[in-house]
């Protein structure tokens, strides 16, 4: 990571932390009363192919012991009714400013990937991750709404990680190289202004 990226998004996390407090904390509480504690969920996830990382999202489902992988459709009964709400607006996601002031994440990259699919694809993923993962990028502005619609199929766990290893591992990756090679200030700049406004639409 450049020293100018870096500052970019230490001081964009710092911004947006103070603009969005009040609605980090509306969500909070709204969490606390509808659904109960914990407010937050954390998810092991890789920042390299050995090093993993506790990202932090606010909590949008119900709490199952040993619960792990991706979602897909047979952990759709789980979302909450405010779980829905954060996930369509990606408010879910706005605790990550802190995984970003600890460097764990950039604000623009590929997503930071669970360990299994790490372990299961390392000479990929080995690739990928030479960029710092982000909380959007390429492959988030371009492919997650498609990811969702084919991990929607799924009914049980083992379907979940067929499809996701399948068809969206690959082509994720695909896009997050494309980013890779031609990564800039201006390039990381437009993928947030689009992030924003797919979701405002």
């Amino acid at each position: 990571m450049t020293i100018s990226k870096r500052i970019f998004d230490v001081v964009g996390a710092l911004i947006l932390g103070i603009i969005l407090m009040p609605a980090m904390v509306v969500a909070g509480i709204c969490i606390l009363v509808a659904d109960g504690t914990p407010i937050f969920y954390f998810s092991e996830r890789m920042k390299t192919v050995s090093r993993g990382f506790q990202l932090a999202k606010f909590r949008t489902m119900t709490v199952v012991d040993g619960d792990s992988g991706v979602s897909g459709g047979d952990k759709a009964s789980r979302i909450t009714r405010t779980g829905h709400f954060l996930r369509r607006t990606r408010l879910d996601e706005v605790p990550q400013l802190w995984n970003v002031l600890k460097g764990d994440i950039s604000f623009v990259g590929p997503r930071p990937p669970l360990r299994q699919y790490v372990e299961r694809f390392p000479e990929l993923y080995r690739q990928v991750l030479r960029s710092r993962p982000g909380i959007t990028g390429l492959a988030s502005v371009y492919f997650h709404s498609h990811e969702e619609n084919l991990l929607a199929r799924a009914r049980t766990p083992g379907e979940t990680d067929a499809i996701y290893s399948r068809a969206c591992v690959p082509r994720k990756a695909r896009l997050d190289l494309i980013y890779q090679r031609n990564r800039t200030i201006c390039m990381d700049t437009m993928i947030m202004l689009k992030t924003v406004f797919k979701r405002l639409r």
